[in-house]
């Protein structure tokens, strides 16, 4: 899903070239709009009142909240058409105006307006993107439930989103996080590696969700993190399957409770069957990081925390965009794998939930007619858009992520080439869970409770605490914790934050003490999508090198890193007095660790490793495999 970050990057490249386009698509929206029927009227039965979704007069089996799911979802089921079922089969990103109005003009990521995808292309799941203040948007996610109930048979919406709750260097993040409450990033978490922790936050997150109608969470990445070069290590709970096991349990059962319900939101936890041990490290959304590779013999050693998510019943999986090599399996990426998809997964595990895609694997994504990304149908790149679609079908996928083409599975079952049958199935499921989140009985939120549920005082509390509780002391070389209001050099530190500590100085030689924030290095690389993506070396080059030992030579210095992969540091931490690291962390947090406010209890969630020699000669899918590790795996101290 990072994919849904490299399309905000696009924003401020593409944002405004869809303008000369407006004429042709307002034209066709009021066409769109002539698709559209009215409000859902009310019937009253016997002292019941019941909503009218296909306005005929008549309360429908699945209109009846009195009456099973099952039956509910049968009724349904033989109500819709092709063209209708076809369209619930696809999850897209959607947006909203910053006053919380549909956007029905070409906009930023958006080429498509809110009233096509829901009255032309017939769609009712969306991977909601951005945001705006809570009132506002819980009045868009109204908004987008009225249109739908004008639909013909008023299906209701389910908005999904990526994780919005990280405090971060990542933009994407920051950008989702808006006024919910601010946490680690994930790997944040797992340096904690408390249960009930990540079950509050799960809690929590829950119900700031739910407050704007957000109904499935697009996590948790509980890939393991074997292969340090990874860029998206950051997402994981490390690289132990024990711990991510452990806390993919208690993170599913904060957001879905004990079954699906009213209150839940669904987990579509990724990515199956791990995503982790990607070849080099490259990552899979290019076509150069398409690998995934066991050089240990170590592919089930992935599988440990799915085997716990299912336990916790997770409601929905997500399949990774590699494609395994040398294993039994077909070199396809694994939503195109029937031997992963329905053999293993559904078989083996007998999940039976929904299976949705990664996002963008059927069509390329093009600005313009020009491909600025390839799909991601790694070792089915020859196939046409069709039969990329059908044998995702047939490997027993339910959902594409990340695509709007309906009009391709229609013209599959009109051909003959996928059954209405092997349709009904998907759609029953994708069916059953709306119906358990009680959306076909009333999807609507109150703007009200939104205002006072997002980023209340009890949740950002919690965060902030969670956020302390993730930072790791990696060395003490005595200094800390600081005392006595020192004088302080400051890089990458608000000085009105720090000034609340110690005597902020603009000068080294003026200092007591330097605290140095910075992050895991990165190879830049020359695409424009490629730079949202932090991948290749992770040891400081010069003369970046030189300038941090310098100020480490020059004054007592601690340093901080937010440890987005796990960096080669051997010379910093060497000079350095005082060495942190944090998975997403304000300064108010590092500082409250370093003056001793806060005694630190964070533990590695991967080890760090001693040179990028010992890191190339790893294997992928091993955990905790590199030569001489610079801090092990769990290394932490404290002020005891």
């Amino acid at each position: 899903m990072t994919f849904v970050y490299i399309l905000i990057g696009l924003v401020v490249v593409v944002g405004g070239l869809f303008i000369g386009n407006n004429l042709k698509i307002q034209a066709n929206n009021k066409k769109y709009q002539a698709t559209l029927g009215a409000e859902a009227p009310t019937l009253t039965i016997d002292g019941h009142t019941f909503r009218d979704l296909n306005k005929n007069g008549v309360l429908d089996p699945y209109e009846d909240v009195r009456l099973p799911i099952d039956e509910r979802v049968a009724d349904l089921l033989s109500q819709m058409t092709v063209a209708e079922k076809a369209g619930m089969m696809f999850q897209t990103m959607i947006g909203m105006k910053k006053d919380g109005t549909l956007i029905e003009k070409p906009a930023n990521f958006m080429r498509v307006t809110t009233t096509d995808f829901i009255a032309n292309r017939l769609m009712n799941h969306f991977n909601v993107m951005q945001g705006t203040a809570p009132r506002l948007m819980a009045e868009w996610h109204n908004s987008l439930q009225k249109m739908a109930e004008r639909t013909r048979l008023g299906i209701p919406v389910t908005l999904s989103t990526d994780p919005r709750h990280a405090f971060s260097f990542n933009p994407g993040a920051a950008m989702l996080a808006g006024a919910f409450s601010k946490w680690p990033e994930q790997i944040g978490l797992g340096a904690i590696g408390d249960p009930e922790l990540v079950e509050e936050f799960g809690d929590m997150a829950r119900q700031e969700y739910v407050a704007v109608g957000i109904r499935t969470a697009l996590h948790p990445m509980i890939d393991l993190a074997t292969e340090p070069r990874w860029c998206r290590s950051n997402g994981t709970f490390g690289e132990d399957a024990a711990l991510s096991a452990q806390l993919a349990k208690a993170y599913i059962r904060g957001f879905q409770g004990e079954s699906i319900g009213p209150e839940s939101v669904a987990c579509m936890t990724k990515h199956f069957p791990g995503g982790g041990p990607q070849k080099d490290g490259e990552d899979a959304h290019f076509t150069y990081g398409k690998d995934q590779v066991y050089p240990g013999d170590n592919f089930d050693y992935h599988l440990i925390p799915f085997e716990a998510a299912f336990e916790a019943g997770t409601s929905q999986i997500m399949p990774y965009y590699g494609r395994p090599l040398e294993t039994e399996l077909e070199e396809v990426g694994f939503a195109y794998s029937k031997q992963v998809i329905t053999e293993m997964l559904r078989g083996k595990y007998g999940f039976d939930g929904i299976v949705c895609t990664d996002w963008g694997l059927v069509n390329d994504f093009k600005i313009f007619g020009k491909t600025v990304m390839a799909a991601r149908a790694w070792g089915v790149e020859h196939l046409s858009i069709p039969d990329r679609a059908k044998k995702i079908i047939e490997a027993g996928c339910d959902q594409f992520g990340g695509e709007h083409c309906p009009e391709v599975i229609v013209g599959l079952v009109e051909n003959g080439q996928v059954s209405e049958d092997r349709i009904d199935e998907s759609i029953r499921r994708l069916l059953r869970e709306k119906f358990q989140m009680g959306l076909f009985n009333d999807p609507y939120v109150d703007p009200d409770k939104a205002e006072e549920i997002i980023g209340n005082e009890k949740f950002v509390a919690a965060g902030e605490l969670a956020q302390r509780k993730s930072i790791v002391l990696l060395k003490n070389a005595g200094q800390l914790p600081l005392q006595a209001n020192p004088k302080i050099f400051l890089e990458k530190v608000d000085p009105a934050v720090a000034g609340q500590y110690g005597q902020v100085v603009d000068k080294i030689e003026e200092a007591d003490f330097a605290i140095i924030r910075t992050q895991t290095p990165f190879e830049p690389r020359k695409g424009m999508l490629e730079r949202f993506f932090h991948g290749g070396d992770l040891d400081f080059k010069e003369p970046e090198l030189s300038r941090l030992l310098n100020i480490c030579e020059k004054v007592p210095t601690i340093v901080d890193i937010y440890l987005e992969r796990a960096p080669v540091i051997p010379e910093i931490a060497e000079k350095c007095v005082g060495l942190t690291a944090n998975f997403g962390a304000n300064d108010g947090a590092l500082l409250d660790v370093i003056f001793g406010k806060f005694n630190p209890v964070g533990k590695l969630p991967y080890e760090l490793p001693s040179s990028m020699e010992a890191v190339r000669n790893q294997k992928e899918d091993l955990p905790s495999d590199s030569e001489n590790p610079l801090f092990p795996f769990g290394h932490g101290l404290d002020y005891s």
